[in-house]
Parts: structure tokens; C-alpha cells; sequence
């Protein structure tokens, strides 16, 4: 691996291998990672779009297309590029995470369901499908499953905020107002985005 000092050293770099060849996906894909890490969207997009034109087994590249629709509340995109990934590499577990994740932001519990035990058949230690499945059971009134995926997470991954969120929930659900704050001061240090209503909810006990 060669050494940039920084991401545009390195994106320079990429550029001079896609004049030499322009249809390696993996180029595409990397210079694609690039822009993302400086939250260019639209060249992000255009290069993962020539990497899954050139190379259209390579499901991470419809993740990633995914996760550009997501990021523009364009839930519709962010499910068909997961679902073209899923068909690409059928035993990938996120893009399966991911179509759990939509269908649930969409009401769809039954299918969100089917689709996260899925990816985490496929990936037991998958820790985004895990709390996906916690945000799950707390939509299905099932808080008890819900805590015990959350102490698992949050054992392994003691910074994983959205997590936190999930905990303060159920903390809110039993009345453990203190135990809430804490969960809810945890999580916006780990830098998830608690709404408002529930730190409103939780900070007025």
C-alpha cells in the first residue's frame, strides 16, 4: 500500500490509473471511498456507479450507492441498490442489514424481520444488524429480546451509539429515568443523534 500524505495525493494518484484503465472497478471503487470520505457525494456516486457498471458482481458498490440514497432520504434507491447487491453476492449479510433497515423505517416488520435474521445467519457478529433487530423488537413491544441485543452489543462495542439510543428507550419504557440520562449522555458522546422528543421526555423526570 503506498503512502499519501493526503486524500487528494491520493485521488490523484487514482486518477492517473483510470487514464491507464478506465474499467477496473476497483479503481473506480477506491477513488468512490475517496470522495466519500470527504462527503463529495455526487463523484462518490458516479465512480461506485462504474464500478458496479464494469464489474457488476461487486455488490459493495451497490452498498455504497445505497448509502448515498439513504443519505438523501431516498429510501426507494437505498432498498433497490441493496437488493441488486444482495442478488450479486447473495451471502453478503449488509446488504441484507440494510434492506432490514428500510423496510423497518418503513413499517414493514414482518419482512424487516425475515430480512435481518438473514444477514445475521449470514454474520452472527454483524453489530449494525444487531441493533437494527433491537430497534425491531422495540417496535414490536418486545423489550425484554431487545435489551438482552443491546448488552451483547454494548459489551463488544462499548462506543456504538446508536446502541445507547436503543438502551435509553427501554431505560424510558421501565421509568429508569436516571438510568435513560446516562444512556442518552452515552450515546451523544459516541455521536449518534438522539431526537428530541425522547431527551425532552427523559430529561423532564
Amino acid at each position: 500500500m503506498e503512502h499519501f500524505d493526503n486524500i487528494d495525493d491520493y485521488i490523484e494518484d487514482l486518477r492517473g490509473k483510470l487514464a491507464i484503465n478506465n474499467e477496473c472497478s476497483n479503481t473506480h471503487y477506491n477513488i468512490g471511498v475517496a470522495y466519500l470520505s470527504r462527503r463529495d457525494f455526487q463523484d462518490a456516486e458516479s465512480h461506485f456507479l462504474e464500478a458496479a457498471a464494469n464489474s457488476p458482481r461487486m455488490a459493495e458498490a451497490f452498498v455504497q450507492l445505497g448509502g448515498i440514497a439513504m443519505q438523501r432520504g431516498d429510501m426507494e434507491g437505498c432498498m433497490n441498490y441493496n437488493v441488486q447487491a444482495a442478488k450479486a453476492r447473495p451471502f453478503f449479510a449488509v446488504p441484507w442489514g440494510n434492506i432490514g433497515f428500510v423496510q423497518l423505517q418503513m413499517g414493514e416488520t414482518d419482512q424487516a424481520h425475515k430480512s435481518l435474521k438473514k444477514a445475521l445467519k449470514l454474520d452472527s457478529e454483524f453489530i449494525q444488524a444487531q441493533a437494527t433487530m433491537s430497534s425491531l423488537m422495540i417496535t414490536i413491544g418486545d423489550y425484554e429480546e431487545a435489551d438482552k441485543m443491546l448488552k451483547g452489543i454494548l459489551e463488544k462495542v462499548p462506543e456504538f451509539g446508536p446502541a445507547w439510543n436503543n438502551k435509553a428507550i427501554i431505560d424510558a419504557h421501565h421509568e429508569n429515568w436516571e438510568d435513560a440520562k446516562a444512556c442518552i449522555a452515552k450515546a451523544t458522546e459516541y455521536g449518534f443523534a438522539v431526537e428530541e422528543e425522547l431527551r425532552k421526555e427523559i430529561e423532564s423526570h
